[in-house]
């Protein structure tokens, strides 16, 4: 249901202004009534000598058109043009309500290594040599379009760690968001200790028992203020489970494009005991990211968790009606111009 308010009730107090402008500089003329103002020209007695002057008077009257008497409506459209003034001063309008439901889920945010490493072609898909990106994109993809009712965020991480989405539920924009990243996009080094610690804190206020984050990295970590096991320890300590997903084979020398050409680097190597620890010492599990049932597993592991409770939430949606009262004092603003009184004002 509708309801009306004014959004700045207050400036009533601008209503008597006038009369009491009025008031006020009447009593100072009346306790200033003693003062004899200075002699000037506008004060001398003139004396207008006309030989005919009862003719030219007679003359007049009989030449002179019978106006409407107006004396009443010009102070009283002269209130009305100041009360309507004030009314949009006071911004009227209706408040709409929205409410807003949300449903039992799960706030889980992803945590996506985009440092250069993942420009690395050491996996086949369909006899084709496909980036770790690629890979995760394909992954994490199918994962976004089952996670129905969950709040997802996403955060991207390099050189450093950023929020490239918050808590959501449309999980379209996330997937969108997540198919325009590309490496390199947060740095060439992999900040994989922030990415965590930046997890935890946008997770830690969030209920006791849904506080999920879906880690998706190849191990190493080279740079960034905290080391991955430590920002795990702080993980468990605010209660967030981190579900860890590979990316990286074991060769020895693996193909990577760099600056549009394709080296073969010896340091690509996927860590999986660092991404392992990370998941067992949160309560996750680590998962690799060629696994075609590792989606269907983390998933059925996050169901096993405890569900956010049902939010309702009713805002309130303003729609300003400031425009009618002011245009209605423009309109008498108008009218008071085309009244004899509103003349005699112009003419002086």
């Amino acid at each position: 249901m509708q309801t009306f308010e004014f959004q700045y009730p207050w400036c009533a107090v601008l209503l008597p202004l006038p009369w009491v402008v009025i008031w006020l500089k009447t009593t100072w003329w009346k306790s200033n009534s003693n003062l004899t103002p200075p002699p000037s020209f506008a004060t001398q007695a003139i004396t207008l000598l006309h030989p005919r002057l009862d003719a030219l008077q007679l003359a007049y009257r009989s030449r002179r058109r019978q106006s409407i008497n107006t004396t009443w409506l010009y102070p009283v459209l002269l209130t009305a043009f100041w009360v309507l003034l004030v009314v949009a001063l006071m911004n009227p309008r209706w408040l709409e309500p929205h409410t807003e439901i949300r449903h039992p889920g799960y706030d889980l945010f992803l945590a996506v290594d985009a440092s250069h490493s993942m420009d690395a072609l050491d996996f086949t898909v369909a006899g084709q040599q496909v980036s770790r990106m690629a890979v995760v994109k394909g992954v994490m993809g199918r994962f976004l379009d089952t996670r129905i009712n969950d709040r997802l965020g996403l955060i991207i991480f390099g050189s450093a760690a950023y929020v490239l989405s918050p808590l959501t539920p449309d999980r379209y924009a996330v997937h969108q968001l997540l198919d325009n990243v590309v490496p390199s996009i947060a740095g060439p080094s992999t900040a994989l200790g922030d990415a965590i610690a930046l997890g935890v804190k946008k997770l830690r206020d969030r209920p006791i028992g849904s506080r999920v984050m879906v880690l998706i990295a190849d191990g190493d970590s080279t740079a960034g203020n905290f080391q991955p096991l430590e920002a795990a320890v702080l993980a468990h300590h605010a209660d967030v489970r981190i579900y860890v997903i590979g990316v990286g084979s074991q060769q020895t020398r693996i193909p990577i494009l760099h600056q549009g050409r394709i080296e073969y680097w010896d340091d690509l190597t996927m860590n999986e005991d660092i991404l392992t620890h990370i998941a067992t010492t949160t309560g996750g599990a680590y998962f690799r990211a060629t696994d075609t049932q590792a989606l269907e597993t983390i998933s059925n592991r996050i169901n096993l968790l405890e569900k956010t409770d049902i939010e309702t939430r009713t805002a309130y949606l303003p729609h300003t009606l400031y425009r009618w009262p002011l245009g209605a004092a423009l309109i008498i603003l108008l009218m008071l111009g085309l009244l004899p009184e509103g003349r005699q004002r112009v003419l002086r």
